[in-house]
């Protein structure tokens, strides 16, 4: 499956990533969000308003619970913006 849109949002969400996080660990999809990179909860809440203004869209914070890596959170972004 490869939809320009989720590319878009996987680039989008590993910049912000890097900029957020001064760890050196290289950002896949596989990467957990608070084991690999130490996002703590204000980070992550950063990382979703943005998310949410770069792609004009709402991400309910009781959905964020099952997510752990990039890809899932790439994955609900993706989910959400397609069905706006």
């Amino acid at each position: 499956m490869t939809d320009s849109n989720y590319d878009e949002i996987m680039q989008l969400l590993c910049d912000r990533l890097s900029s957020l996080t001064n760890s050196s660990a290289q950002i896949s999809p596989e990467t957990n969000l608070i084991s690999q990179l130490s996002i703590d909860s204000i980070k992550l809440l950063n990382l979703i308003m943005e998310v949410e203004d770069a792609f004009d869209i709402s991400i309910p914070i009781n959905a964020l619970a099952d997510v752990q890596t990039v890809r899932e959170l790439v994955d609900l972004v993706h989910k959400i913006k397609s069905a706006s």
